[in-house]
Formats: C-alpha cells, sequence, structure tokens
C-alpha cells in the first residue's frame, strides 16, 4: 500500500510503514515541504494513489463534502509519544490495510481501529 505522510506526524512514521513493505512519503521530502498545502497534499495522494495519514480532522470533512482524498487514514490517538504512536501503528497495520482495501476512511484511536466510510 502507498502512503502521504501529513507534517504532524513524525518522519519516522514513514519508516514504520516501510519495515512493514509499504512505500511511504512524508510531506518533508515534498517540494515545498510541510508547507505543502492541505490541497496540493490530497492531489498528490489520489495522483499517485496514496492513502493520506494524518492527524487533521479538516481531511475529513473534505473527504465527506468533496469526495477527496481517495482514501484516509486519520489517527486519533491525542497527544501520545512517538513511542507509543508506533506501537499502536504497528500493532493495527495489518488490520489498517485490510480496511483500507474495502473503505476510504478508517480511523485509529489509541483503543480502536474505526472503519468509517
Amino acid at each position: 500500500m502507498r502512503f502521504l505522510v501529513d507534517a504532524q506526524l513524525p518522519q519516522s512514521f514513514c519508516a514504520w510503514l516501510e519495515q512493514a513493505g509499504h512505500d511511504a512519503r512524508h510531506t518533508l521530502h515534498l517540494p515545498n515541504g510541510n508547507r505543502t498545502t492541505d490541497q496540493a497534499l490530497v492531489g498528490i495522494a489520489d495522483q499517485e494513489g496514496r492513502v493520506v495519514v494524518t492527524k487533521d480532522a479538516d481531511f475529513v470533512q473534505s473527504l465527506l463534502i468533496a469526495g477527496r482524498p481517495q482514501r484516509l487514514l486519520l489517527i486519533s490517538t491525542g497527544n501520545v509519544s512517538n513511542k507509543e504512536l508506533e506501537r499502536l501503528v504497528r500493532a493495527a497495520l495489518p488490520d489498517i490495510c485490510q480496511a483500507l482495501e474495502q473503505s476510504r476512511f478508517v480511523e485509529l484511536g489509541r483503543a480502536a481501529l474505526m472503519v468509517r466510510a
């Protein structure tokens, strides 16, 4: 699976995904880096067939209203350490990928993985 990780998440998020065999890019690696607009991020993700990974709820509104991005993984863990975030992501990653094969919008919280749309 291909992912595009938003600026609010650590660059190491990409490493966790890549170690599991996925293709991942962080906004830091885009021409405008972390200043890439949400609209541009969505355009890149949709053009490259990537799942947008973010903590930003604005992407949820965009998906529900405009149908973009094509696929979204919302991280709604609140403030957690990167170590805890890594633990949560690694544990849920197989289920995340399976859910994203069948759904456009998946949310990872501290206690559960939720398939939204």
